[in-house]
């Protein structure tokens, strides 16, 4: 096979580790539950697991809040916990990259409480600290949560920015003293042994240093309710250009490629570590080898229907603008995580839910690059939508069922709608282990510390899919199986092929023939069968996978019958 990285081949499962496995029954995912699972992943057939922040943290954004980079949290375990974790998943195999939050802290953390004691305090200048005007903040800027970017300290007179929740005040990244304690916590996790970091928003780590007002008037709840209103693309993309202006100020500054580059140059301390951001533009790559290795395909995520045309026309976008920047610079495609909805809600169109979560999982791990999978949508969870504003642990479900009700004075019966399709509660619910109180997750009459979507009932658990070979999990496991025995589907060459199709997506993924032989993949997205002609350089095609439970054999390429919805990856046979 062509020679690639590790990261390059693996396929991540990222966990949310308060959603994940509860070991010590308080009805809260930990380190112990993630311990007496490792088998479960290794069997599921990943190869890397990306663990969300596991730090100590007030949660108020569940723990990327956070107020310790070189500790565990006390609810998730200890570090001699963590390292038992990180030594299980090497002795199989698993590597581990953590969440690394650059922008921000929390208000609870040391570095903070010294830097708001007093003007003087060494620490102030860790973070941005301004005098307002007369009685107001610096200037006009939001936070993206709702409300001023800005928080009025009375103890010292002056206002702290932050671009997410006040509980998370931005970091200053123009300070040295701020880049040497972040790298010395990047060292501390690499010198234990974790394989690399998923950056979060590393887009808003800088501001504009003059502080400009922004030129949108309306606030940014009558921005938002616009938004939602809007009945024509014309409006809709007026509206989205403002959103845009409202924070032009404070995200993709000058200054973050020369801190990426610094940043992987600690990284490169250490051998065959990796660094993905939680960001789409390509420019991160840097030359391909000076800045992060991978950045996330998120278009592919944010599309609210994937259609052939429409995956043909981000894959052709997406990989000439790797191309440009490095043959070296590599894809990473994902459809869901912890701030979206669930693949199985999200793409699902309500009667072929089950086919389109197998065809979107067989998208996923055929395109060229390095696949995302969420914990969970292995076997199907779905949203759950709240029904109590006081089970919402997401502030940002809180924020806008508050400002539908008391700023735009809407009925609450829609406010608690529209928040709990907004929160990012809706994915985050404990994972579904059995058919048993509490989903298996906790013990039965523990308070899990999200409600457990009560579809565990209807077969949507692991234990009832477990030896059930029609089951989504196992569909799973024998695709996971397929891309790591198919060295095509990890290494080959995009090439799409019958691009005017609209029912159906087709490409190869190509090897140089000394490396071995090609795959044709084809994805109906019809409910109508399609018999299919290819004038490919092959003599026929060796039937791998098909999610209609074919089996093997061999199949014409001058008549290949797919049935709807099917996926099908077959080997071409040279001529």
């Amino acid at each position: 096979m062509t020679q690639l990285k590790w990261w390059q081949k693996a396929v991540f499962y990222q966990i949310y580790p308060r959603s994940f496995a509860d070991g010590n029954g308080d009805g809260i995912g930990d380190l112990r539950g993630m311990i007496q699972r490792l088998d479960y992943l290794q069997d599921l057939g990943i190869d890397a697991i990306w663990l969300s922040p596991h730090y100590p943290s007030p949660q108020f954004d569940c723990g990327y809040d956070i107020a310790d980079y070189t500790d565990v949290a006390s609810e998730y375990g200890t570090l001699a916990e963590f390292r038992e974790f990180l030594d299980g998943a090497h002795r199989r195999s698993l590597r581990v990259i953590l969440d690394l939050v650059l922008n921000h802290t929390s208000d609870q953390h040391r570095w903070f409480l010294e830097s708001k004691s007093s003007r003087d305090n060494p620490k102030r200048d860790w973070y941005i600290w301004r005098d307002g005007r007369d009685d107001d903040p610096p200037n006009n800027w939001n936070s993206t949560f709702g409300g001023s970017a800005w928080e009025y300290d009375p103890q010292t007179d002056q206002y702290y920015y932050h671009f997410f929740f006040k509980q998370q005040p931005d970091l200053n990244w123009r300070n040295p003293e701020v880049r040497a304690a972040m790298w010395d916590a990047v060292r501390f996790w690499l010198d234990m042994g974790v394989d690399g970091f998923r950056l979060d928003a590393i887009g808003t780590i800088f501001e504009h240093p003059d502080l400009p007002d922004h030129p949108v008037k309306k606030s940014m709840i009558e921005l938002a309710a616009a938004r939602e209103l809007a009945t024509t693309p014309a409006e809709r993309e007026a509206l989205a250009a403002e959103w845009e202006a409202m924070f032009a100020y404070q995200v993709e500054q000058p200054g973050m490629h020369e801190l990426m580059q610094e940043l992987r140059r600690v990284v490169d301390e250490f051998d065959d570590r990796m660094l993905v951001g939680e960001n789409e533009e390509i420019a991160y790559h840097g030359n391909g080898h000076n800045e992060l290795h991978m950045v996330f395909n998120f278009p592919l995520m944010k599309t609210r229907r994937l259609t052939p045309e429409w995956i043909r026309a981000n894959q052709r976008q997406r990989l000439a603008e790797l191309a440009a920047i490095s043959p070296d610079a590599w894809p990473c495609n994902t459809l869901g995580n912890h701030d979206a909805s669930r693949v199985k809600s999200h793409y699902g169109d309500g009667v072929h839910d089950d086919e389109l979560a197998r065809l979107h999982l067989a998208l996923l791990l055929t395109l060229r690059g390095t696949p995302f999978l969420y914990n969970g949508e292995e076997i199907g969870m779905t949203d759950l939508l709240l029904q109590d504003i006081a089970q919402f642990r997401d502030q940002l479900g809180v924020w806008v069922y508050r400002s539908l009700t008391e700023e735009l004075k809407l009925p609450a019966a829609f406010a608690l709608r529209r928040a709990a399709e907004v929160s990012r509660d809706r994915a985050r619910t404990p994972l579904q282990w059995a058919n048993a109180a509490n989903a298996g997750f906790s013990p039965a009459g523990i308070a899990t510390w999200l409600p457990v979507n009560p579809n565990y009932a209807q077969g949507v658990n692991v234990a009832d899919q477990q030896d059930d070979p029609g089951s989504l999990l196992n569909f799973y496991r024998r695709m996971l199986r397929l891309r790591k025995a198919t060295p095509a589907l990890i290494a080959g060459d995009y090439t799409p092929i019958h691009e005017e199709a609209t029912d159906y997506l087709a490409f190869l993924r190509r090897l140089p023939a000394a490396e071995g032989p090609s795959c044709l993949v084809v994805l109906n997205f019809s409910e109508r069968p399609q018999t299919l002609h290819f004038e490919l350089d092959a003599v026929g095609v060796r039937r791998l996978f098909s999610s209609r439970e074919r089996g093997s054999g061999h199949d014409d390429l001058a008549q290949l019958y797919l049935g709807p919805y099917e996926a099908y990856i077959g080997e071409l046979v040279a001529a």
